[in-house]
């Protein structure tokens, strides 16, 4: 039996609470991670192996890494966009348990992130990392596997080659074959599910995209991806009282909470269920898009850098910039210009590609060594997963005993770091109260000493008076005597 262990938020069968997502961090900061993890977990599924998930938080001690190199016989990495300065420091701890293993380490659809125009100029300050990283990973493996052309070139430019472009795990949930792209005439009873990106507020007007779907789609739902937004539903806020808006979707003044059409996906089974009923899906969340794919409903992306871009273009799947696009854009123009052939006829080729990076690395996949993933699903069926977390009402979800007991937690938290400052600060007053006595004591012992400094200054000029009268008395009394010396030394002229 050979045994993987792979790294993700959580198993794919860890049936968790929302308070447990939210508490545990299950889907590392988006729920996007669980996506691409579950698929790599089912890939990598065959009668002959099992799949361990190791969590989203990396470890990089010597013990823990010794416990991976003793119970495991491969350490797999799935990635999104892993090569960005905000990451960098997960990337070193990462990089520093990979230089303690002695197993094979191998990288799926490590991306790197730059502006749309695919410049990385702003990733030099990491280059160092990155190189520490690839070096310790294919020191461990045959290649690194990496989400599309950017990422690659940008390995090459730093002096790594054996770089496979194998694009991101999660298209290939099922394998060889892609879902049937449902056709659909979006109008205005269609459901629509929107998909949006806090980062892309800069590049484009999504908040106004959102706006004028909002206006035009009764049935339109908001899919929310990260952990703050789970917060949010889960908690709530005052902004519907305290009067704040944002024209974001952030605050539960925003009118899609108001009107409860915002969702929060936890396990990507039932996300993938849900956007089943949907009728059109786009947004700038690659992995919101890719959901709706798999789900046979048409979705189109609004790329707004190079990880929403990179990944369009190499499984061709549509995508308008964001940059290019007003306020007003329609979602039944997006469907209209949308192109689906492109990306399931080459999906077989790409899987291809996949299946020979796995080969390459020595990695036994379900659709060539197993079942194609039936038992998998099987499983994941049976299980009773959450469905995707709606707006809190203020009523009895079942969540109560959390938010009462996590409330209590940070009000004790928060009361014993008030007593701890109360302890410090009055250590501090009473530092500062020696410190000012002392300050009062050197101050009267320094004008002390300025008052015996001033009469010995007094002193010292009186001495020097004395001294100067009687050098003048000297002079007066010696002055004639002097001369006369002076003048009988004199030598005569011999004229004399």
């Amino acid at each position: 039996m050979k045994r993987i262990l792979i790294r993700s938020g959580k198993s794919p069968f860890r049936v968790a609470t929302p308070a447990e997502f939210i508490h545990q961090d299950l889907i590392g900061t988006n729920t996007g991670n669980l996506l691409f993890s579950d698929s790599a977990h089912k890939m990598l599924t065959t009668p002959d192996t099992e799949v361990t998930s190791n969590g989203i938080r990396t470890d990089p001690s010597a013990r823990r890494a010794a416990e991976i190199n003793e119970q495991y016989d491969v350490f797999v990495v799935p990635l999104a966009n892993a090569f960005r300065p905000a990451f960098q420091a997960s990337l070193d701890r990462l990089t520093t348990l990979v230089e303690q293993l002695t197993i094979p380490v191998v990288v799926f659809g490590v991306g790197a992130q730059a502006p749309a125009d695919y410049d990385t100029t702003w990733l030099n300050p990491m280059a160092d990392s990155v190189r520490r990283f690839a070096c310790a990973v294919l020191d461990r493996s045959a290649s690194i596997g990496v989400r599309g052309e950017l990422t690659s070139d940008y390995l090459r430019s730093l002096g790594f080659h054996d770089v496979d472009i194998i694009g991101c795990p999660s298209m290939f949930l099922y394998g060889d074959t892609f879902p049937e792209i449902r056709a659909t005439e979006p109008c205005p009873d269609s459901r629509i599910a929107l998909n949006l990106s806090p980062d892309a507020i800069p590049v484009g007007d999504i908040a106004g995209i959102a706006r004028h779907a909002w206006e035009r789609y009764p049935h339109l739902t908001y899919y929310a991806q990260n952990t703050v937004d789970a917060e949010l539903l889960l908690w709530g806020d005052t902004s519907p009282e305290s009067g704040h808006t944002d024209p974001f979707p952030l605050q539960l003044s925003h009118a899609l909470f108001q009107e409860d059409k915002v969702r929060m996906p936890l396990d990507p089974a039932t996300w993938i269920d849900e956007l089943r009923g949907y009728d059109f899906a786009y947004g700038t969340r690659i992995h919101g898009n890719v959901a709706a794919l798999l789900a046979g409903t048409p979705s189109v992306v609004l790329t707004h850098d190079s990880r929403t871009l990179e990944l369009c273009r190499y499984f061709d799947i549509p995508h308008r910039p964001l940059t290019e696009l007003a306020a007003a854009t329609d979602p039944r123009d997006l469907y209209q210009d949308a192109d689906f052939s492109a990306m399931v006829k080459g999906h077989g080729e790409r899987f291809e590609r996949m299946i020979a990076f796995l080969d390459r690395n020595g990695l036994p996949n379900t659709y060539t060594h197993g079942d194609g993933g039936a038992a998998f699903d099987a499983r994941l069926a049976a299980l009773d997963l959450p469905a995707s977390m709606p707006v809190w009402d203020g009523g009895d979800d079942g969540q109560l005993r959390y938010r009462i007991s996590r409330l209590r937690e940070r009000i004790t938290a928060t009361d014993a770091k008030a007593d701890r400052h109360a302890r410090e600060n009055g250590e501090l007053r009473t530092r500062l109260a020696t410190a000012e006595k002392r300050a009062t004591e050197t101050t009267r012992e320094l004008a002390a000493l300025r008052k015996e400094l001033a009469a010995a200054t007094k002193r010292l000029s009186a001495v020097e008076r004395q001294v100067t009268g009687i050098d003048k008395r000297l002079m007066v009394r010696l002055g004639p005597a002097l001369r006369r010396r002076v003048h009988r030394a004199k030598p005569k002229s011999p004229q004399d």
